[in-house]
């Protein structure tokens, strides 16, 4: 029998105030003819790694390597400022909000995870982590590509946030959008 495979990801969850930023964003893009997918509020996360496919009989392994990762580090704090899209703003196919503040320290953080995940199996991602929080979706082809100018032009107050605690996830795909269920939460504890 084929062992259960899981889609799994480190993520950090987001102010509730980031609901009214998304809503407020929306209102810029004319999607007349255009096919954006937004992400249910409740789905909205900053994601620290995208695991991927992930044996049940693993989550044990990686909560516990989460755990002690999560132990060395202490609270680090950023902001939700700017808009952009991924990969240009004539074809864009992720629009986002950026990260500012310590940046640096979040950057340590995730080169740490991954380097205490990549002995199990897990391996860093071979693009450079780009913090951001992903709040739509555009797929192609489609017959209107939306104008994303005065989403990408508009700019609102920075929503200020802490990372204290990160959550392993699973997530599963229907056709209506992901669910998620938490496997793991782990608080970040360190006085240095």
């Amino acid at each position: 029998m084929a062992e259960s495979l899981l889609r799994t990801f480190i993520s950090v969850s987001l102010p509730k105030e980031i609901v009214n930023i998304k809503k407020m964003l929306q209102s810029t893009i004319d999607s007349k003819g255009a096919e954006i997918k937004w992400v249910r509020d409740g789905n909205m996360h900053l994601s620290l790694k995208f695991i991927g496919h992930t044996p049940e009989a693993s989550v044990d392994d990686l909560n516990t390597t989460l755990k002690s990762v999560t132990e060395e580090f202490s609270t680090i704090s950023l902001s939700l400022v700017g808009s952009g899209c991924f990969p240009r703003p004539e074809r864009a196919r992720t629009l986002w909000v950026g990260i500012a503040g310590e940046l640096d320290k979040l950057l340590d953080f995730v080169n740490t995870i991954n380097a205490h995940l990549d002995p199990l199996g897990f391996p860093a991602q071979e693009r450079n982590f780009i913090p951001h929080v992903t709040l739509a979706r555009i797929k192609y082809p489609q017959k209107h590509t939306p104008d994303v100018t005065q989403f990408l032009n508009t700019t609102f107050a920075e929503l200020p946030m802490k990372i204290s605690r990160i959550n392993l996830m699973s997530s599963q795909l229907f056709s209506k959008g992901a669910v998620y269920t938490i496997l793991g939460t782990h608080f970040l504890v360190s006085k240095a």
